[in-house]
Order: C-alpha cells, then sequence, then structure tokens
C-alpha cells in the first residue's frame, strides 16, 4: 500500500466518524453529567487501543483544551500489576473484567477500544459493565463484531484497522471536545 492509498483510507474512515458526530456529541453530554455527579469512566484496549484508552483518561484527569476540575478516569490497561496477576491467576481474557468489577458502579462509564471488536478480554469486561451496572460504549472498527453486539452503544468505524486506530484518537479528542462543552459552569474552573 502507498502513502496516498493509506491517506486515502484514513479519510474515508474519518468521514465515517464525521457521519457519526451527532452520537460523539451526545456521549460527551452523558459522560459530562455522569462524571459531574460522581461517576467515573473506565477505559481499556489493546495495543496502540490501549494507548488510546490512556490518552482519553489522561485528558479527563488533566485536561483537553480548557482549565477545568479533575474526574474520575482510570485506564485499566495500564495497571500492569493488576493485568499481570490478574493474567497469571485468572487468564488473559479476565484482566480488563476483573478491573471493571471492582470498580465499575452504576452511573460509571466503561469504554472499549479495539480495531478488531473481537478481544476477548474486552468483550468480558463489556459482559462485566453491564452486570454492575455500568453504560458500556465500543469503539471498534467495521460492524457487526463481537464488541459491537454486547456494548450499549457502538462507535464503528469503517476501515483497515490501523485507519482505525488513527480515527480513534480523532474520536477520542471530539468526546474531550464535547464532555467539556457540556460541562456545567462550576466545573470549567479550577480554583
Amino acid at each position: 500500500m502507498s502513502v496516498e492509498q493509506h491517506l486515502r483510507g484514513l479519510a474515508e474512515t474519518l468521514a465515517g466518524l464525521e457521519a457519526q458526530a451527532s452520537r460523539v456529541t451526545r456521549w460527551g453530554s452523558l459522560l459530562a453529567r455522569r462524571l459531574t455527579a460522581g461517576g467515573r469512566l473506565l477505559a481499556a484496549g489493546n495495543g496502540g487501543s490501549a494507548a488510546e484508552a490512556q490518552h482519553l483518561t489522561a485528558e479527563l484527569v488533566g485536561r483537553f483544551r480548557d482549565d477545568r476540575q479533575p474526574f474520575s478516569a482510570i485506564a485499566l490497561c495500564a495497571e500492569s500489576s493488576s493485568v499481570t496477576a490478574i493474567g497469571n491467576d485468572y487468564g488473559y481474557d479476565q484482566v480488563f473484567a476483573r478491573q471493571v468489577t471492582a470498580h465499575a458502579r452504576p452511573g460509571d462509564v466503561v469504554v472499549l477500544l479495539s480495531t478488531s471488536g473481537k478481544s476477548p478480554n474486552l468483550l468480558e469486561a463489556a459482559h462485566a459493565g453491564r452486570r454492575a451496572g455500568a453504560v458500556v460504549w465500543a469503539l471498534t472498527g467495521p460492524a457487526p463484531n463481537p464488541l459491537a453486539a454486547v456494548a450499549d452503544e457502538v462507535l464503528a468505524l469503517p476501515g483497515v484497522p490501523a485507519n482505525v486506530q488513527e480515527a480513534q484518537l480523532v474520536a477520542v479528542h471530539a468526546l474531550c471536545e464535547a464532555f467539556e462543552a457540556a460541562l456545567p459552569l462550576s466545573s470549567r474552573r479550577v480554583s
């Protein structure tokens, strides 16, 4: 594949994201309501999607654009001692589910990122999130896929895995943009 073909593929994937902008905006509003009410966001992914999960949580605990209060957000994939202990004792399929079971409560949001939508550990995490009463969102590649089928809502993007992963960073930033725009004024400035 040439650079030009790669970039054309990315443009098509981004067009798929743009077509779902209203979903991202709605997610940002819901996330703002849940986190300002004391909920938390739990995020997970494998490989590059783990990096995107960490990026999302960093933007919420730190800031995306504007100075504001920090919000509770945990990247489960960054919990290396938990991941390795759970993987060793319970199997890799349980590395996120066991953490979701430990941390998720009704009112929380679980965000799972996967370019394939087929990762067993993310499927188990989705089931655990739903059992805990959290809302489960999936960011995946093309649907249908198993993760899209078990999540409460999905942002499924067209394209090859590399383009989907690139567009997921844009989706993370768009979600943060929508989140910060939906925050009440009392949450926007840190004293």
